[in-house]
């Protein structure tokens, strides 16, 4: 008799490569958050030059022109990416160590080092061209593509490599795509918001020269068009019978989307506090792990074999896992 049971390493190594896979979830979407709080405390020279706080030291040192506060705010963030790095390396290392090898596990583990060597470099620029707001946009965005990469990976490690069958059929999975394009669509849209507001950094950073005014009433429509699009799902997902669990996801992204909109509207009618705009980009990180987990929790993937390698046949039940 042949044993199915995984080899002793790899009943180590794939709660590890999930565990990593989780933190770096954490992270990426911490990084994120203190970001904004750099922004929103006009932090983000705290540190004037990169990759050294000041010349000739790595560490904040008393400056007549830069008020400690800030130093330390940017320094504990430039310290947080060094923390993302090292869980990065880590998803690779546990990834690669797994057997027998995962193509897809591995690459999906690469991004997270690589994508700490783009926010590095792009965290360099942002210094050196002045907190310019394209750069402070791109930063952002970088980080919500890198929590859905972390999401998928979290996945990655219990799922096979074969092409991934659908609970959903083709018209469905077209409605999710778009939900997830709008929901795309509605963070660059806020990272412009920000770039034009109160907050896109200190009095001296330039902002986008657009209104703000008309900047948050697309950011507001595309909250409308987003919650339109999940609203349509959510019916479209019970007359299919998914799976409890793909139900459970979705009903956590429905949540976390209109509670996100909710603290919008009122970040907006309170003249954006401080505070709230932190709590608006992790909201916005959760809007984005939610879906990922959605998207990841409306297929599966089965083993590489030479029985799946050709089969992408939808799922006969959509009640089966």
């Amino acid at each position: 008799m042949v044993s199915t049971a995984p080899p002793f390493g790899n009943r180590i190594l794939r709660p590890l490569a999930r565990t990593t896979a989780i933190a770096a979830v954490i992270t990426q979407a911490g990084i994120a958050v203190t970001g904004s709080v750099v922004r929103v405390t006009g932090s983000g020279l705290g540190c004037p030059t990169w990759p050294q706080c000041f010349p000739g030291s790595l560490v904040p040192q008393p400056h007549p022109e830069v008020a400690a506060v800030h130093q330390w705010i940017e320094f504990s963030n430039r310290l947080l990416t060094g923390l993302v790095g090292l869980v990065g390396v880590a998803c690779l290392v546990v990834a690669l160590l797994v057997r027998p090898r995962r193509r897809r596990l591995i690459l999906l583990a690469a991004t997270m080092p690589a994508g700490v060597v783009v926010q590095a470099v792009l965290g360099g620029i942002t210094v050196l061209a002045g907190l310019a707001w394209w750069t402070v946009a791109a930063h952002f965005l970088v980080s919500m593509v890198l929590v859905w990469l972390a999401v998928l990976l979290v996945a990655a490690v219990t799922e096979g490599d074969a092409p991934p069958r659908w609970y959903l059929p083709p018209p469905l999975r077209g409605l999710l795509l778009t939900a997830t394009v709008t929901l795309t669509a509605l963070l660059i849209a806020g990272t412009l918001v920000t770039s034009a507001g109160p907050h896109a950094g200190d009095a001296a950073t330039p902002r986008l020269a657009i209104n703000v005014a008309t900047l948050a009433q697309l950011h507001a429509d595309l909250v409308v068009g987003f919650l339109g699009l999940l609203a349509g799902l959510g019916f479209a997902l019970r007359a299919v019978s998914v799976p409890a669990s793909s139900w459970r996801r979705y009903l956590v992204l429905i949540g976390m989307a209109v509670a996100q909109g909710v603290l919008g509207a009122v970040q907006y009618l309170t003249g954006v506090p401080e505070a709230l705009v932190s709590l608006h980009v992790l909201g916005a990180a959760l809007v984005v792990m939610a879906t990922a987990a959605l998207w990841t929790g409306c297929r599966i993937r089965d083993e590489m074999t030479a029985v799946t390698l050709g089969d992408t046949r939808p799922l006969a039940s959509a009640g089966t896992t």
